[in-house]
C-alpha cells in the first residue's frame, strides 16, 4: 500500500512545482493563449458575419441579375418587334413603290399604244385617201381618155356647178 499513498515530502514538492508552473503559465502563457483564442473566436464570428452578409448580398445580386435578365429579355423582345415592324413597313413601302412604278409603266405603255394606234389609223386613212385618189385618177383617165369624153364630162360639171 505504500505505493498507493504518497509521502508528504513528495506531495509537498509536487504541489510547489505545480503552483510554480501554474503561476508561470498564468503570468506568461494564459493571457496570450486566451488572447489568441479570443482573437480566433472573434475572427470566426467575423467570418460567419461576413459570410452571412455575403450570402445576403449574393441573394440581392441574384435578384438584381434576374431583374436585369428580365429587362434584357423585354428589351430584346421590344427590339425584335420594332425590327419586325420596320421590316414590314419597308416591305410595304417597297410593294407600294413597285405598284406605283408598275402602274406608271402600264399607263405610259397604254399611252404609247394609244398614240401608235392613232398614228397607225392616221396613216391608214392617209393611205386609203391616196389609194382612193389614185384609183379615181386611173378611172377618170380611162374614162376621159378621148377628147370627146373630156368635153362631155366638163359640160356635165359646169351644169352641176350652175345648179348649186
Amino acid at each position: 500500500m505504500d505505493l498507493l499513498t504518497p509521502e508528504f515530502g513528495l506531495f509537498f514538492w509536487t504541489l510547489i512545482a505545480f503552483l510554480c508552473v501554474f503561476f508561470i503559465l498564468g503570468k506568461f502563457a494564459w493571457k496570450p493563449i486566451l488572447k489568441a483564442l479570443g482573437e480566433r473566436e472573434s475572427g470566426i464570428a467575423d467570418s460567419i458575419a461576413t459570410a452571412d452578409r455575403l450570402k445576403k448580398e449574393m441573394g440581392q445580386m441574384k435578384s438584381e441579375n434576374e431583374k436585369l435578365m428580365m429587362q434584357a429579355r423585354e428589351e430584346r423582345t421590344a427590339m425584335l418587334n420594332e425590327a419586325k415592324e420596320i421590316k414590314d413597313r419597308i416591305v410595304n413601302e417597297a410593294k407600294n413603290q413597285a405598284k406605283t412604278e408598275a402602274n406608271k409603266i402600264f399607263a405610259d405603255a397604254q399611252q404609247q399604244i394609244q398614240q401608235q394606234k392613232m398614228a397607225a389609223l392616221t396613216e391608214v386613212k392617209n393611205e386609203i385617201g391616196n389609194l382612193a385618189v389614185e384609183m379615181a385618177e386611173k378611172i377618170l383617165r380611162k374614162q376621159l381618155a378621148t377628147d370627146e369624153a373630156q368635153n362631155s364630162y366638163m359640160n356635165q360639171l359646169a351644169s352641176d356647178i350652175k345648179l348649186n
